[in-house]
């Protein structure tokens, strides 16, 4: 499972002129699905999230978490993560996940988010939309399950 972790004061997610997900301070999340994935690694992916610290504390450094500040996320399902262009100039996504896994991964990462005590607003899974959102810092951070970065 791959993400892209940005720290956000708010964005949302539009579909043909309507919002389908929003939230105030917190994080938008970029989520990419392998074939490989699993419940647990969308447990876990979760619980990593919610607990990364990248928020700042009153000394100003990135000391503070997701569930720290009680802010909310935006999850948004995003199978190019898994692009591979290493070589070609068109991506090959052999290594993302079919989409009946990636629907219900995603969905329990979402899930497993909510059990944590946070806010989740999502896009629609499969769906072309439109996200906007305002980076604060600018802090993006890039997470693997399996580490590669």
């Amino acid at each position: 499972m791959r993400a892209v972790v940005q720290r956000v004061s708010r964005a949302k997610v539009t579909m043909e002129g309507r919002v389908t997900g929003e939230i105030g301070p917190g994080l938008m999340i970029l989520l990419g699905v392998g074939k490989e994935d699993t419940s647990q690694v969308a447990a876990g992916m979760a619980e990593k999230l919610a607990n990364l610290r990248i928020f700042e504390d009153a000394q100003g450094k990135m000391n503070l978490s997701l569930l720290d500040v009680k802010g909310s996320a935006l999850v948004v399902s995003q199978f190019t993560l898994y692009g591979d262009a290493r070589g070609q100039r068109r991506p090959s996504f052999i290594s993302a996940a079919p989409p009946e896994l990636a629907k219900k991964l995603y969905e329990e990462f979402c899930e497993a988010t909510r059990k944590l005590g946070l806010t989740v607003a999502t896009g629609i899974f499969q769906a072309m939309m439109s996200v906007e959102l305002v980076n604060e810092g600018p802090v993006t951070i890039l997470v693997d399950s399996e580490k590669t970065f």
